[in-house]
C-alpha cells in the first residue's frame, strides 16, 4: 500500500476525520477486482430482472471525489435496458416551485430495475443548507422527511445503498488542475467548484450532521477516495454485497420448450444437452 499525500486532518472530528486517506490499491489488484465485480453486477441485474426486485444507489460526496468514475465502471456491468443513471443538478423551474422530493419520485426504478443517483435528495441538507438556498426550518425538517421517504421505499421492497466519497483539500485541488489541463475533462470543472472550497468546513459540518441524522433506516457507507482505485473498488464491493444479499445469482433454469426447440434446430453435443437438461430440473 503506497502512502498518500493527504490525511483527513481538515475534516474535524467526525466520521470524515476518522477515514484513512492512505488506503490505496495496486493497479493489478484493481483490474482483477474490477472485472470480478462487474461480472457480479451483471449477475445481480439478471436476478433482479428475473425476480422483479428493484434498487436505488445513491452517490454523494466531495466534488472530484470519484462518483462519476465509479458510476461509469459500474455501468459497464449493467444492461442499460434495466438500469438508469440520474445526474442530479439544481432543480429547473417546474420542480423549483415544488417540494424538493417531487422530482425524485418519478425517477424511482420500476420493478426489476436499478436506479443510480449521481447526487440526490441529500442536496437539501448539503448544498441547499450551506448555500442558504433553503430556509433553516425547511432543511432541518428534511432529515425526518428523507428518512420517511427511504422507509417508504424499503417497505415497497426497494433496496437502497448510500455511498459518500471523501478526499482531502489537497487532492481535490490536484484533480481540479488535471481537469483544467485535459481538454475532454474541462466540462466537469465550474466556477462553483473553486468557490465551494471556501466553505469546506461548512460542508464538513453539514455532512457529519447528515450522517448522524440519516444513518437509519439506511446506513451510509463513507469511503476515503484519495486513491481512485481504492475508492471505486470499495464502493462497488459495498453495493454488490448489499444488492446480492439473500439473492440466488445462479443462471436461470432453461425452459423445457426452449431446450426442445434448440434440439430441433441445433446439433448439440450430448454432454451439453445433459447439462442443459439438468438446469431445467
Amino acid at each position: 500500500m503506497r502512502k498518500m499525500r493527504g490525511r483527513a486532518s481538515d475534516a474535524g472530528h467526525g466520521r470524515l476525520a476518522a477515514l484513512n486517506l492512505d488506503n490505496a490499491l495496486p493497479k493489478a489488484a484493481y483490474k482483477r477486482e474490477l472485472k470480478t465485480l462487474q461480472l457480479r453486477l451483471t449477475q445481480i441485474q439478471q436476478a433482479y430482472l428475473r425476480t422483479g426486485k428493484s434498487a436505488v444507489i445513491v452517490f454523494e460526496g466531495w466534488d472530484a471525489a470519484g462518483k462519476g468514475g465509479t458510476i461509469r465502471r459500474m455501468s459497464a456491468g449493467l444492461d442499460p435496458r434495466g438500469s438508469k443513471v440520474w445526474p442530479i443538478g439544481p432543480p429547473r423551474e417546474y420542480f423549483a416551485e415544488r417540494h424538493y422530493l417531487a422530482r425524485f419520485w418519478e425517477k424511482l426504478p420500476p420493478r426489476g430495475s436499478i436506479a443510480i443517483f449521481d447526487r440526490s435528495w441529500y442536496g437539501r441538507v448539503l448544498v441547499e443548507r450551506v448555500e442558504e438556498l433553503a430556509p433553516p426550518d425547511r432543511w432541518r425538517a428534511a432529515y425526518d422527511e428523507i428518512t420517511a421517504f427511504e422507509q417508504v421505499l424499503l417497505d415497497d421492497d426497494v433496496r437502497i445503498v448510500k455511498i459518500f466519497f471523501f478526499i482531502s483539500q489537497e487532492e481535490q485541488l490536484r484533480r481540479f488542475e488535471q481537469r483544467l489541463r485535459v481538454p475532454h475533462k474541462r466540462w466537469k470543472l465550474s466556477y462553483e467548484d473553486f468557490r465551494n472550497r471556501a466553505r469546506w468546513r461548512d460542508y464538513v459540518e453539514a455532512a457529519e450532521e447528515m450522517f448522524a441524522r440519516t444513518d437509519r433506516p439506511v446506513p451510509w457507507t463513507v469511503i476515503p477516495s484519495e486513491n481512485k482505485r481504492y475508492g471505486r473498488i470499495t464502493a462497488m464491493k459495498a453495493i454488490v454485497e448489499h444488492l446480492s444479499k439473500g439473492l440466488d445469482l445462479a443462471p436461470p433454469s432453461l425452459d423445457d420448450a426452449v431446450l426442445a426447440a434448440a434440439l430441433d434446430h441445433l446439433e448439440l453435443a450430448p454432454e451439453l444437452v445433459r447439462s442443459l437438461a439438468g438446469r431445467t430440473e
